[in-house]
């Protein structure tokens, strides 16, 4: 971190002084002895004087630089080029006083950081948390005591507020900014799951999910994200209306009463040691490169606090959605056979989700939606002599008003965890209310899904129990290969996502891609609990009778399945190969010795060409590789090939428009 300099003249007077000071040191001893006082103030005179402080990242490439003038504003810089013009920081309260306003530097503490650290489970083995780190503490007109903490890492910038105030303090909106120095193009999203368009940041008519992916050049690219949301109101994006080529933060405000909608509560900093989420700024000459970075935003959040993680278990699940014991037990059967680790037992079960009578302490199925009979008991107690773990869904409702009876209770039915229902998410008192829901299920055993619009900041490395969310437009939405390619170069920057992947539904090649384009899907969207079956149900399964979902196929027992059946949901390794939104996805991912690829093609076919050197040196490799081939008289007009390969090996396959592809390299003996 360098400091400006105030001016020659201050700097000239000084050195006159101390040598004035010197030469009357033996007729005025006592001024000699104030003066490593005076030298202080002159060193550290900067932090209390108007000016400006800058951070590089470990690479010297990224530049951080904190202007302390009328007010607190910030720029970045990259590869010496700017990236962020001057922006706005801090917060307006609800007194009308702003917290910058009459800034001043107290002191300034600086830090180096470096180290790898080894996740319960997730993209890589291990990832590494490198960055350079000042603490700026400062006062103003509002709060006399505050600060400004920035990381600068070679991928980006994050930057916190951290408050020791005796009384809570109420935020009315944030003043963080985002000025570019031209009008980029976006991929924005009104919410979780809409349609993510490309568009220009002056075309930008709505409020914007986060993370937003911005392209400022055809080899510039930034993603503004939100990390280590835990007890503050969901930041999001907005068009500054008054700023050229200007973000603004968005905080999501609840309401203090229902029935009186135009009254809303501000967003409370409580008393004592509080920090606020990171605001994060990455950077990368592609779409892929900042992909590949995105546990930066694992980074940001505090070490595993559950001190035995061994009952945690990603894997794979189907869905049951038949509310029977008959189709409970099939769902078992399936799992055992494919190599699955979980059913999970769709709304319904305890009655209708979206009343409030419904009791989730009982197991009373919902007319409307099945005829039973369930008994529940009897298929948990048959999947656990399986080794298949049983998830239960549960609507937000029931959790809102139980959710302290029902945890234990779970627990000692043995259920291994829970799809939290359509919860509310946004404003401050919901982000509370489900982090803590997830602490909670960590005492008794349970791991979590999220169900809906939460999107994730990296708390699972905090609670990994929490395995994944959706947050995502998924196959429930039916998205063309384009719009999932998308989502991934931006809703997986923020981390696992629950896509409610299926395989033999209509949807698949009606409304989606292909076939081959599903098992890519799996490799290429993360998620720690991979649903594959969404809209499948085994044979043996009885039909269902209504609700969400109506289930659109049976399984079938065919060669394809040998795919999923060696699919693992978590990774040692994973290289973003290539891709631009909309356009083309190219994810490599490692389990154990086995690579896994996936490529999905957008509206355009595509000529994959690349170089295998992500494979292990001096081994040969076994492809199986899984195309689509509409030439074929099959029901999913998949082909299977197998190639030898090694790490020098030019692989090369032709993946037509809205079509994908998976291949599996086996080191051979």
């Amino acid at each position: 971190m360098n400091k400006k300099p105030f001016s020659i003249r201050l700097i000239a007077t000084s050195f006159l002084l101390i040598a004035f000071c010197y030469s009357l040191r033996r007729a005025y001893k006592s001024l000699f002895y104030w003066l490593p006082a005076y030298l202080f103030i002159l060193i550290t005179g900067c932090s209390l004087q108007p000016g400006a402080i800058i951070l590089k990242s470990p690479d010297d490439n990224l530049q951080f630089e904190l202007k302390v003038e009328a007010d607190l504003t910030y720029l970045i810089n990259w590869k010496n080029d700017p990236l962020i013009l001057p922006s706005t920081l801090g917060f307006q309260f609800n007194n009308g006083i702003s917290l910058t306003h009459k800034i001043k530097i107290k002191g300034i503490k600086e830090s180096v950081y470096n180290e790898l650290w080894q996740p319960v489970y997730g993209e890589q083995a291990n990832y590494e948390d490198h960055y350079k780190e000042t603490l700026i503490q400062l006062s103003s007109a509002a709060i006399d005591n505050f600060s400004l903490r920035v990381r600068a890492y070679n991928a980006g910038i994050a930057f916190r507020y951290e408050f020791n105030e005796s009384e809570p303090l109420i935020v009315d909106h944030e003043l963080t900014a985002f000025t570019f120095t031209k009008n980029p193009t976006v991929w924005a999203s009104k919410q979780a799951q809409s349609e993510i368009v490309k568009q220009k940041l002056s075309d930008l008519s709505a409020v914007s999910e986060r993370p937003l992916l911005v392209e400022i050049e055809t080899d510039v690219f930034i993603a503004l994200c939100e990390a280590g949301l835990v007890d503050f109101a969901r930041m999001k994006f907005e068009k500054d209306t008054s700023t050229a080529n200007t973000l603004q933060a968005h905080l999501e405000k609840g309401r203090e009463d229902v029935e009186n909608k135009g009254l809303t509560q501000g967003i409370t900093v409580p008393a004592d040691d509080y920090q606020t989420p990171w605001r994060l700024i990455m950077v990368g000459r592609s779409p892929a490169e900042i992909l590949q970075n995105n546990y930066i935003l694992l980074n940001l959040n505090e070490e595993n606090k559950i001190p035995n993680t061994s009952w945690i278990k990603p894997g794979k699940v189907i869905r049951e959605v038949t509310l029977t014991t008959t189709g409970g037990l099939a769902c078992v059967d399936f799992a055992k056979k494919h190599n699955l680790q979980f059913v999970e037992f769709d709304a319904g079960w305890y009655g209708n989700e979206y009343d409030t009578a419904s009791d989730a302490s009982t197991v009373t199925v919902d007319p409307n939606r099945s005829k039973g009979p369930l008994d529940l008991p009897q298929v948990i107690a048959y999947a656990k002599k399986q080794g298949i773990g049983i998830i239960l869904y549960v609507n937000r409702r029931a959790l809102e008003k139980q959710l302290d009876e029902l945890l234990p209770l779970y627990e000692s039915w043995g259920v291994a965890g829970l799809k939290y229902g359509f919860v509310n998410v946004g404003p401050q008192e919901w982000t509370i209310w489900l982090h803590e829901a997830v602490r909670k299920a960590a005492k008794y055993n349970l791991m979590v899904d999220v169900h809906d619009e939460y999107r994730p900041t990296g708390y699972a490395r905090t609670y990994p129990n929490l395995m994944t969310q959706e947050g995502i437009r998924g196959d429930e939405e039916s998205p063309p290969n384009d719009m999932v390619i998308n989502t991934i170069f931006t809703r997986m920057i923020a981390g696992a996502g629950d896509q409610t992947n299926c395989y033999f539904a209509d949807r698949v090649t009606k409304k989606m891609g292909s076939h081959a384009t599903q098992m890519a899907k799996s490799i290429c969207i993360y998620s720690p609990w991979q649903f594959l079956y969404w809209y499948d149900r085994p044979i043996g399964s009885p039909s269902k009778q209504g609700g969400a979902g109506n289930v659109e196929g049976y399984i079938q027992e065919i060669p394809d399945l040998a795919f999923y059946d060696q699919l693992p949901t978590v990774w040692d390794d994973t290289k973003i190969i290539d891709g631009y939104p909309g356009k083309l996805a190219v994810i490599a991912r490692k389990s154990g010795e086995i690579w896994f690829l996936g490529a999905i093609a957008g509206d355009e076919p595509h000529n994959l060409r690349i170089t295998l050197s992500f494979l292990e040196k001096d081994k040969k490799y076994s492809a199986d590789i899984y195309a689509d081939d509409e030439s074929l008289t099959t029901s999913t007009k998949l082909k299977i090939q197998e190639r030898e390969v090694t790490s020098h090996s030019i692989f090369e396959q032709q993946i037509l428009a809205q079509n994908g592809l998976a291949v599996i390299f086996s080191p051979l003996n």
